[in-house]
């Protein structure tokens, strides 16, 4: 009989949860659709003038493609701007580092201004992505972090996005950090929090205030959690964002 309920508490959890995550694609859709529209203009400017930069400055491709781990762990192709030298996973990590001397003068400016993630709307528009969502990890990056991190793999209940809880927050780009944000906008998620957050992302892209971290943290400098890290942060999870605003450490 307990076990017949805790089924059945079980499955009413999950068909909340997927009420609440079926807001996701329309959201995205019309947003993308009405941004398009509404600045027309600006689109047209970026994606003309942006490939020319990176085209003048070396004369290598425009776009860089990697592939990235999303929803439910099904690993897509990622399309943004290149903003480093051609060649570069061969002459040092996938990620960069602080003063990457591989980031190119016109890919700085980029990642300052995130602008480097414009292609990704491409990847919106395939359904592979949404605006607000965890950041899609390398699929190595990934792999290895559900090693070190047991349940890291949850954070990917709905797709991975351009900006997010942990995108804004987490600026020593921890990983145990990001985990706990990714999971606390899975427990808070809604429309209302998606566009909350856009609103500093945009933001941070007007004054180039992206990409201020002093690179990843090396992954074997970390220990592995015996536990689920969450477990031992009960409580704190749904207060990291209002501790941040409320200007706490």
């Amino acid at each position: 009989m307990r076990d017949s309920k805790s089924r059945h508490c079980r499955q009413m959890d999950k068909d909340i949860k997927e009420t609440q995550r079926a807001y996701k694609r329309p959201f995205d859709v019309t947003i993308l659709v009405l941004a398009h529209v509404l600045l027309l203009p600006i689109w047209a400017v970026l994606w003309v003038v942006i490939p020319v930069l990176i085209w003048l400055e070396d004369r290598g491709p425009v776009f860089y493609r990697q592939q990235r781990m999303g929803k439910d762990g099904k690993p897509f192709i990622v399309l943004k701007f290149r903003t480093m030298i051609v060649d570069a996973e061969n002459q040092g990590p996938s990620w960069t580092t602080d003063d990457d001397p591989r980031v190119t003068r016109v890919g700085k400016i980029l990642r300052r201004t995130a602008i480097d993630e414009l292609p990704e709307l491409i990847n919106i528009w395939q359904g592979n992505m949404s605006f607000v969502g965890p950041r899609a990890l390398d699929v190595d990056e990934h792999r290895a972090l559900e090693e070190l991190m047991p349940g890291f793999g949850k954070r990917l209940r709905v797709r991975p996005g351009l900006t997010g809880l942990a995108q804004i927050y987490d600026k020593g780009d921890d990983p145990f950090e990001k985990y706990r944000y990714d999971m606390e906008y899975l427990q808070r998620l809604s429309p209302f929090l998606d566009i909350r957050l856009l609103f500093p992302s945009v933001w941070n892209t007007a004054v180039a205030g992206w990409d201020h971290r002093s690179g990843k943290v090396k992954l074997e400098h970390l220990k592995p959690a015996k536990t689920n890290p969450l477990r031992e942060q009960d409580g704190s999870v749904e207060s990291a964002v209002s501790e941040r605003e409320s200007g706490h450490p």
